[in-house]
């Protein structure tokens, strides 16, 4: 089977504590896992402010993955974001392999 390159960026609200981050970050590594995807690698990109509000919160914890996988999970993985509480936004892009890009 074939996997795509895909990166998450997943917003949390600004008042979600270190060990509910923390979780969520092992939740959806362990999802991501479980079905399948290979090379993931998460990256805190920390508290930042937002260029406009969301839900009333001016702030927000971003949390980035990113992962091989095929189409279905990346759907099973947002369906499963879509209905967390402390997400407050997130986005999956589809990368270009490495191995496409011809330089001459």
């Amino acid at each position: 089977m074939f996997l795509n390159n895909y990166e998450t960026i997943y917003i949390l609200k600004p008042d979600v504590t270190d060990n509910i981050n923390l979780s969520l970050v092992n939740y959806y590594k362990g999802l991501l896992k479980e079905r399948g995807a290979v090379n993931i690698i998460v990256q805190h990109r920390g508290r930042r402010h937002l260029s406009y509000n969301i839900l009333h919160y001016y702030d927000g914890i971003y949390v980035q993955m990113n992962y091989q996988a095929s189409g279905k999970l990346v759907q099973s993985l947002e369906k499963s974001m879509r209905f967390n509480d402390n997400i407050v936004r997130y986005l999956t892009i589809k990368q270009d392999s490495l191995n496409s890009i011809n330089i001459y």
